[in-house]
């Protein structure tokens, strides 16, 4: 074996039997908990991952400074009032206006059938009731569906969770209302609850509802990403970074959504230090702010480091689910094929397209994108959903998450075909 086998599976046992990652994330998990941005709550997480890390005796940890968008929920229900009377497991849609309306709904399978009807749909409260295909495909209704809703003269938009399960748990995530269009209060049913309306109209029954959201936008406030390194021995200008986003949804704990992701890339930034395998190149992570309602995290980082010499980017936002390798994004060929050279080391297999919305800037340099891959069959069913605590994460498949990044970015800090 040579020098980079043995290493790569000194990660891998030492990762196998890792404590730290993982009670860390439980801390981060069950004593701050939910860390939207803007909030309190992240504020804490930011502090205590300054002072973690600086107790790991990292090269450099500081704080970059990000101002975020402060959304905040507020009180908020949906109560059906005919053809009978029903609370509605809801939760509104991140970055909606707030709203008191009592209107009847009009529900639509998708985009074409709200064109369609569009002479039915003023007054109403409109019901995107489309089932989960894939993320990028069901997302469009959350993110847009309000707004193209709101041309027709729908008052207030629900949607079906984008999710492929149910048990009566609703998933929040970002809007994105039009210019120029009227902003209408915005909220995501569950699974059960949006069905449920669509049996009612295929009865012909005529269904009312109140929704009542008291969310609000304040002020921008301060925050930052959290920045700590390992110094390159040889090649310190050449820099590999790392991370997830530290902010979460207000709803559950933001175990898989992005914890984990933030503390497995973390715990395998801090084995090769324990393990004192000092890369070659510097290697940078990042545990973003914002991902979630604006990417003003991943902005700054590209603003203020953008012109550095970046080797790859890697980014673990996917949730800890057993991994199956990474996906990687990369003008030049040659690093993927790179890339697939380390399959061996344990990486598990590397395929084509990959990357993360906090590493996305760092596209425009042509800097790698690596992805992160697990298996998401449980992430979509709690992802933005009260149910994301950290019962949910299993430590060996955390664990394995962070020996298959320790593998990668150790054998990319170290090639010479760079």
């Amino acid at each position: 074996m040579n020098e980079l086998q043995i290493n790569s599976q000194r990660l891998r046992d030492a990762a196998k039997s890792s404590e730290i990652g993982y009670k860390r994330l439980g801390v981060l998990c069950d004593r701050i908990g939910a860390r939207i941005s803007g909030s309190r709550a992240l504020d804490q997480a930011i502090a205590w991952a300054l002072s973690e890390l600086k107790a790991d005796g990292f090269d450099s940890v500081r704080a970059e400074k990000v101002l975020v968008p402060r959304w905040v929920r507020g009180k908020e229900s949906a109560t059906l009032l005919s053809p009978i009377k029903k609370p509605l497991a809801m939760l509104g849609l991140g970055m909606s206006v707030g709203g008191n309306v009592t209107a009847d709904v009009l529900v639509v399978r998708d985009f074409d059938e709200l064109r369609v009807r569009s002479a039915e749909v003023r007054g109403k409260i409109v019901c995107f009731d489309v089932p989960f295909t894939s993320y990028g495909q069901t997302v469009r209704y959350r993110s847009s569906g309000p707004s193209e809703a709101a041309k027709l003269g729908a008052v207030a938009a629900l949607v079906r969770s984008v999710g492929p399960g149910g048990f009566q748990t609703p998933h929040t995530g970002a809007l994105r209302y039009e210019s120029g269009i009227p902003k209408i209060p915005a909220a995501a049913l569950s699974i059960e609850d949006a069905t449920l309306l669509s049996r009612m109209q295929e009865r012909g029954e005529k269904i009312t509802m109140r929704l009542t959201m008291s969310a609000r936008q304040l002020k921008d406030a301060p925050s930052a990403n959290v920045v700590a390194e390992l110094r390159g021995t040889e090649k310190p200008d050449d820099i590999i970074v790392l991370g997830g986003h530290l902010d979460s949804w207000d709803v559950g704990q933001g175990a898989n959504d992005d914890g984990g992701g933030c503390l497995a890339c973390w715990e395998a930034v801090r084995l090769l230090k324990v393990l004192d395998l000092r890369p070659r190149r510097t290697i940078r992570l990042v545990l973003f702010t914002n991902e979630e309602n604006g990417t003003a995290g991943g902005q700054a980082y590209f603003k203020t480091h953008g012109s550095e010499k970046h080797i790859a980017a890697l980014e673990a936002d996917g949730g800890v689910g057993a991994p199956q390798g990474f996906g990687i994004t990369a003008k030049d060929p040659r690093f993927l094929a790179l890339a697939r050279t380390f399959e061996p080391l344990g990486t598990g297999p590397i395929t084509e397209g990959g990357g993360g919305a906090d590493i996305g800037p760092l596209a425009e340099k042509n800097v790698p994108q690596i992805g992160l891959k697990n298996d998401m069959s449980l992430y979509w069913n709690i992802h933005h959903t009260h149910a994301d605590t950290f019962d949910k994460v299993v430590k060996s498949e955390f664990n394995a998450c962070v020996g298959a990044i320790a593998v990668l970015i150790h054998a990319i800090a170290q090639t010479d075909s760079l």
